[in-house]
């Protein structure tokens, strides 16, 4: 199923014959790297890889050729609509701005499950996983892969007690790459110490199976800890147990990769206690991969707070190493998982990337200031390490609350988390198998006494699941009401309609995102924003972030809400886009013909800004192209352009009209229309009108060739004098 450019995903298309479909590759896919010197465009790169057949570039890449060079690192967008149909739309906006792990996160709690679920309970925030969710989004992957020109891994969570059935159903599906830590289960989820371990190293050996990329969550200390900065020696320790028990279960050292957060934010001194950190780790654990992630403790609601705290944390990625960047939104301190922020996630991801590309060539590292500190990282470690050890090992540790204790080590504070060895979810579940113990399924953790002659245990039923896919039992729906028939029948009949409404989360949902700043207190603001919402006509205004300006003198706010009509996309004028000639092909005619043009504010306009930067090189203006002018100023007389043009020898003349008080903005365009009559130019001159309220119909209505309103740029006027003078000549 090939998917042309500008057609949308059909869900209805997707969902069709999935009991049938096939994950048609397994295991995690690198970028592949370009070599260090590679030129795109007039630039040459150290860090990227191979370029997408498919993409959105970064805003400023017009002015560089359109090119979209692709950083080294792998990109995460981290998708949680609730609801699958959706999330496979926001995964193909990720990927063509440059994500290639998506990462479906589970924030209705995929680790408290028992078991594994059938049908499609969907909520807000997130999906438990169930295999039809799982096979819609790989197919939808396999598309999209193919879009783009670029291999993608889906990314969830195995955890929970349930975590080794997870396992073999990512393995069958063809999920790339999982979360998979005990000590999360434990610390976090209440599970008993010994159940957890035992459900870890099947599920590691399933995922070894499958290639699977797995990432640790030792990065929640630092996320739940009242001090994060302290529980840094820990966070160690607790990627060094995950990172061998992960090799002793059968995991490829280069499949496991550490996630590792940056453990504080400004306006704490973050970078000097964040690079040590980075450096320290990346030392410790040579060989293995690393995913950097922000610190979802510290990310409030204000979009650009979360963007400052990215930029600075992929900052230290480039200056130490990272082979995964993920990227995190104001979403998760919202919990409004808003399209938009996915793809600003990703872009901030990649210019970052980018912009920082080769910089370890023009940095040193001061190892007389840094090697202090990055020792006596170790030794905390080393010696918190030693103690576990000492004490009786992991489940005595945690028994006593050694990990997310709010001391320095060795510094206490008695406020650890604690959990019974013996007790918890599972306590007691498991098992010693009996000397003659066989299972005749593969890749099972643990002795397994096969009968003589058999190379591998499902000969012995004619294949497991993960020989013999056809043996997986695909139910497709089991709740009558929550199930993706029914939830797209609505979006079907708008869709045929014709209708389209704005969305956050589920398509056209209706709701917006809205902002305003209020000249009030932080109270008063929230009051008022939420009542000017209100009288606009829109439903349900929720105040989602707030920014104090200053105590009394202003507040800004930014709200949600719901708009109660739709559109009919059938009914739509679409506005006309200017066609722009090609940058070079105007450099080309401006050199061979030279242009020359007088402009200025007509009448009693006092307005410059506008028209400076339509002239202006700086701002990209028309002098860019080589095209000569004479600027005359605010508040001209009509009389004054036509003698500048006549003196200049100008081939145009171009006025700018902001006022239109009384019409007088097109009694100025008639007057300079009807004076260039009288003085015999007016078959020799392009007349040329612009401003906030000139469109191009009322130009011409008032003898001009030409008008443009807002947002103009110097290309679009280039573009008109070179065609109109083209027109003349051939003339």
């Amino acid at each position: 199923m090939s998917l042309p450019p500008n057609e949308r995903l059909n869900v209805e298309e997707i969902l069709k014959d999935l009991e049938h479909y096939r994950p048609r590759r397994r295991g995690w896919t690198w970028r592949k790297k370009l070599p260090e010197g590679t030129k795109i465009g007039e630039f040459t790169y150290d860090q990227i890889s191979e370029p997408l057949k498919n993409s959105v570039p970064l805003p400023a890449a017009h002015h560089f050729g359109n090119i979209d060079p692709q950083p080294d690192v792998v990109i995460t967008s981290e998708i949680a609509s609730g609801r699958f149909e959706d999330d496979i739309r926001r995964m193909r906006m990720a990927a063509w701005h440059g994500a290639d792990h998506i990462m479906v996160i589970r924030t209705l709690g995929q680790s408290h499950m028992d078991g594994l679920i059938e049908g499609t309970p969907e909520g807000i925030g997130g999906v438990p996983i169930t295999r039809k969710q799982i096979r819609a989004s790989r197919k939808a992957l396999d598309i999209i892969e193919d879009e783009v020109g670029r291999p993608i891994n889906f990314h969830s969570y195995v955890s929970g007690v349930a975590g080794p059935e997870i396992a073999v159903l990512f393995a069958e599906e063809g999920v790339n790459g999982a979360h998979q830590d005990p000590q999360y289960n434990v610390l976090y989820r209440g599970i008993n110490p010994i159940r957890s371990f035992v459900d870890a190293a099947v599920a590691k050996k399933i995922m070894a199976w499958a290639n699977m990329l797995q990432i640790d969550g030792a990065h929640n200390a630092n996320a739940s800890a009242k001090m994060a900065w302290k529980v840094m020696p820990e966070l160690i320790v607790q990627h060094a147990i995950n990172c061998m028990f992960s090799l002793k279960a059968g995991m490829k050292k280069e499949n496991i990769a550490l996630s590792t957060v940056p453990p504080m934010v400004s306006p704490a001194p973050e970078f000097k206690l964040n690079f040590i950190y980075a450096l320290t780790v990346r030392e410790l654990f040579k060989g293995f991969r690393f995913r950097a992630q922000m610190n979802t403790r510290y990310i409030e609601s204000d979009l650009f707070d979360a963007t400052r705290i990215h930029v600075l944390d992929t900052l230290i990625s480039r200056l130490t190493s990272a082979d995964l960047q993920s990227t995190i939104t104001p979403d998760e301190g919202r919990n409004v998982p808003w399209h938009i922020n996915s793809v600003r996630g990703v872009e901030t991801a990649k210019h970052t990337l980018i912009a920082l590309d080769g910089i370890k060539k023009f940095l040193k590292v001061n190892e007389e200031e840094v090697r202090p500190r990055i020792r006596e990282l170790k030794m905390r470690a080393i010696l918190f390490m030693e103690e576990i050890l000492e004490i009786g090992g992991y489940f005595e540790a945690v028994e006593q609350g050694f990990f997310v204790d709010n001391g320095y080590y060795p510094e206490r504070m008695g406020d650890g988390i604690a959990r019974p060895k013996d007790g918890g979810i599972g306590a007691g579940s498991v098992v010693p198998r009996d000397p003659d113990y066989m299972a005749p399924v593969c890749e099972h953790f643990g002795y397994n006494n096969l009968p003589e002659g058999i190379e591998k245990p499902c000969d012995l039923i004619g294949g497991c699941t993960f020989h013999n896919p056809e043996k997986i039992q695909f139910i497709d729906e089991l709740d009558e009401n929550d199930n993706v028939t029914n939830r797209i029948q609505k979006v079907i009949e708008e869709r045929e309609k014709g209708f389209i409404g704005p969305e956050v989360e589920w398509w056209g949902d209706g709701w917006i995102q809205i902002d305003m700043t209020i000249p009030d207190d932080e109270a008063h603001a929230e009051a008022a924003a939420i009542e000017i919402c209100k009288r606009l006509g829109l439903e349900e205004p929720t105040v989602i972030s707030k920014t104090i300006l200053h105590p009394v003198e202003g507040t800004y706010i930014e709200l949600k809400a719901r708009v109660p009509f739709k559109v009919n996309r059938n009914e739509l004028e679409l506005p006309k886009k200017p066609e722009t000639l090609p940058e070079e092909e105007i450099f080309q005619y401006v050199s061979k013909h030279p242009i020359k043009v007088v402009a200025g504010t007509a009448g009693n306009d006092e307005h410059s800004v506008g028209l400076r930067e339509i002239l202006d090189i700086k701002h990209g203006g028309i002098e860019k192209y080589g095209i000569k002018y004479t600027y005359l100023g605010t508040s001209v007389p009509p009389e004054k352009f036509i003698d500048a043009a006549i003196e200049t020898g100008a081939d145009a003349i171009l006025v700018s009209l902001i006022i239109t008080h009384n019409d007088v903005h097109v009694q100025n365009m008639k007057k300079i229309h009807q004076l260039a009559i009288e003085k015999g130019i007016r078959d020799k001159i392009i007349l040329i009108a612009g401003g906030t309220q000139i469109n191009n119909d009322l130009a011409v209505s008032c003898g001009m060739d030409g008008g443009f309103g807002r947002g103009t740029k110097g290309i679009h006027v280039a573009s008109f004098l070179v065609k109109k003078l083209r027109e003349k000549h051939s003339n």
